[in-house]
């Protein structure tokens, strides 16, 4: 493997854990306790940790993910960026994201967020079916979701993502429809529109809820997605559509890096002098973080010659437009030459196109992305 000659972009994930209500299909470490007193300073002091991973870059964007971040007070918002900002250099451009929940008791804050210099919200509405948010166990109605985006960009707030999810209990395509269409009206920036999933460790995943059946699922995903794109809602990666897309998710997909920290929070550096790609993870439980904040954290490498290739393609080929070849190289270090017989097998199947320098999944490929993926696995 070559070294780099230069470092990929930086970003910043923070998770806050804590909710008002764990919902049945969650599995991130988010926990419906009292939110514990000490986190935005166990927070900095995890950072202080991980700042020899900056490496002299600016931060090109910071996510706030949880959990339910748009729980935090102002003072605690107000006084984690003032230690960020003493700590770490912002591009002049920086996208910052909170992910907030549209309940009235968060929206109230939104005004202050954006004084503080937060310029991007991410609202889990999930739909605009007061039936359907209540078999996902939200806690907000379809009108109080419309209002809290209306009063985001009331404050101030142009740049405004919504989750939408589809395949849920009871759904039919028209209900699957009318939630985007209603959500395009709104005129947000980004519409995260994804499938519900059973996953481990989740209430739906110990007591399985009715769903619809595979191929109405498939035919929401399908018209939902072309409605989208017909709206100026460009699809740029696989659950994500956007007038302007989150320079945050780009940088994952890209395989750019990320500092992260937080209970349970994930991170990628890449040491410029080695050309080792270093995974982060801290503690997962909110309880032992506060304790210890890095006394249990954990590092693994990727292994460079088997791996490094694997993990590029596991996250760029998510990219509906694919990648520059010059990407791989500079973010890897290594030669696209490395994956010419993976790349002559997926082309060979009809789920990969070559054409012009980039590489990027077959409407094929797209459908079959576990597969594409699977094959530049060693």
């Amino acid at each position: 493997m070559n070294n780099l000659l230069k470092l990929p972009p930086l970003s910043l994930y923070i998770h806050y854990p804590w909710c008002l209500k764990k919902c049945p299909y969650c599995d991130f470490n988010s926990h419906d306790s009292e939110v514990q007193e000490g986190y935005i300073n166990a927070l900095l002091r995890d950072l202080d940790e991980d700042l020899q991973y900056v490496q002299e870059r600016k931060i090109n964007s910071i996510f706030i993910g949880g959990g339910t971040p748009s729980l935090m007070s102002v003072k605690d918002v107000t006084d984690l960026f003032v230690g960020l900002n003493d700590r770490l250099e912002f591009s002049p451009n920086i996208e910052i994201t909170l992910e907030a929940n549209p309940g009235t008791f968060e929206v109230e804050r939104f005004a202050e967020y954006r004084n503080v210099g937060i310029n991007r919200l991410s609202i889990g509405v999930q739909s605009f079916n007061d039936e359907h948010l209540k078999f996902l166990g939200r806690i907000h109605s379809a009108k109080e979701a419309q209002n809290a985006i209306l009063k985001a960009q009331s404050v101030g707030f142009n740049n405004i993502n919504i989750d939408l999810m589809y395949g849920l209990k009871g759904q039919s395509i028209e209900q699957c429809i009318s939630d985007i269409t209603r959500a395009i009206s709104l005129n947000p920036s980004h519409i995260s529109f994804y499938q519900l999933t059973l996953e481990p460790n989740t209430l739906f995943f110990k007591f399985p809820p009715r769903l619809p059946g595979d191929e109405v699922i498939w035919e929401m995903g399908e018209n939902g997605s072309r409605l989208l794109n017909q709206s100026g809602f460009h699809q740029y990666e696989v659950s994500a559509y956007s007038k302007s897309p989150s320079v945050h998710n780009l940088n994952y997909w890209e395989f750019g890096d990320y500092i992260g920290v937080g209970a349970g929070a994930h991170g990628k550096i890449t040491k410029i002098n080695s050309s080792e790609i270093v995974r982060t993870l801290k503690v997962k439980s909110p309880k032992d973080y506060l304790v210890s904040v890095n006394k249990n954290k954990q590092n693994s490498r990727i292994n460079l010659v088997e791996n490094l290739a694997f993990e590029f393609m596991l996250n760029s080929l998510r990219l509906i437009d694919g990648f520059d070849l010059k990407l791989f190289e500079s973010r890897t270090g290594q030669s696209i030459e490395l994956l010419k017989s993976q790349m002559k097998r997926a082309k060979k199947l009809g789920l990969l196109d070559t054409e012009n320098h980039r590489i990027k999944p077959t409407s094929r490929g797209f459908s079959f992305l576990n597969d594409l993926q699977e094959i530049f696995l060693s």
